[in-house]
């Protein structure tokens, strides 16, 4: 009988002590001060011209690209459009079709053991080519 009521006993005293600990907490998470911007610089519409759309249009002509950026290449002719199931995988997953080519300048990329780099929207990564713009990353589209 000694031995029941000291169960008793240890059963309410845990029960005690979970009750303390779980109502003495703060119900509603601690506000977090905001946090820097990233280190990544971001491509904004200022910052970045869509030279081809992923539907294979042409928005930029070389003609406007500036000469500093010395780009020989006749993107029309190397970039195809995505294909209408990689429109849908696009759609699906980032609600957006991204463009598919893009000029940065220097001074919006970032550098690393892959090459130069820039990030779109806060959401696409493109690396530059040989020609000296930017492609959309396979790894959104295949």
């Amino acid at each position: 009988m000694n031995h029941c009521i000291m169960k008793k006993a240890l059963y309410l005293a845990v029960i005690g002590i979970v009750l303390f600990t779980a109502c003495s907490k703060k119900l509603h998470p601690i506000a977090i001060p905001p946090v820097a911007a990233s280190e990544i610089p971001v491509a904004h519409a200022a910052t970045a011209m869509i030279i081809m759309d992923g539907y294979g249009n042409t928005l930029t002509p070389l003609n406007k690209i500036p000469v500093e950026a010395n780009i020989k290449t006749d993107y029309s002719k190397t970039v195809r459009a995505f294909t209408p199931n990689e429109i849908a995988n696009l759609k699906y997953r980032y609600q957006t079709v991204p463009p598919r080519i893009l000029y940065v300048p220097d001074m919006y990329t970032l550098k690393s053991l892959r090459g130069l780099y820039c990030v779109y929207k806060k959401k696409f990564w493109y690396w530059k080519k040989e020609d000296g713009l930017f492609y959309l990353d396979e790894t959104y589209y295949k």
